[in-house]
């Protein structure tokens, strides 16, 4: 909800100023959401873009505090995605060493830490030289792996035959209705004085 919020924020300013947003407007504006909020709001972001001056990367945490750094993570799987980043991580990576790198990070996330899911999902934003004519500036890569997917685990665990019943089929016991008022002794205990 706060990201949906800040996003029409930034197309509301965007309309009124007629000029493309900055990175760092959004920074502002979530870090100042989430200091008014003073953490209640439990949203610890990665903010990443493209704009006028460059590309950015961003960390805003509960409280409002913020970070610009070359690589950052957030979460409860963060210490071990922060340790696979600072051993991998170079100026000038390509895209295929740096999406390489962000996989094995939260690779690092998922299995040293019980709260951090079980999908990696990648986004890459590029500047308009990166992406030629005709090149998305976004990809979402959704499900770009799934390393913990108990799918094939689930499909060799057998129920027993006394629960499979059809979809939609409930054993009835009675289809006679009785109201609730004749089913308990209602007591009166508005007796006046």
């Amino acid at each position: 909800m706060t990201t949906a919020l800040i996003s029409s924020q930034l197309e509301l300013l965007r309309l009124r100023t007629g000029t493309e947003s900055r990175v760092v407007t959004c920074m502002t504006m979530l870090k100042r959401r989430a200091y008014k909020h003073q953490g209640h709001i439990s949203a610890a972001l990665v903010l990443g873009g493209v704009d006028c001056t460059g590309p950015h990367l961003y960390t805003v945490y509960p409280h409002g505090s913020t970070d610009k750094l070359p690589f950052v993570t957030m979460g409860s799987g963060s210490l071990a995605a922060m340790s696979v980043f600072e051993c991998g991580y170079k100026d000038d990576m390509t895209e295929v060493e740096a999406k390489k790198l962000v996989r094995d990070a939260i690779a690092a996330g998922i299995y040293n830490d019980l709260g951090s899911g079980s999908n990696i999902d990648l986004c890459v934003i590029r500047t308009e030289e990166e992406r030629g004519p005709g090149g998305e500036q976004i990809d979402f890569l959704r499900g770009y792996e799934t390393p913990n997917n108990q799918g094939d685990l689930r499909a060799l665990i057998q129920r027993p035959a006394a629960s499979n019943f059809p979809r939609g089929v409930t054993n009835v016991k009675s289809s006679h209705f009785v109201p609730v008022r004749e089913r308990v002794n209602v007591v009166d205990t508005t007796e006046e004085a």
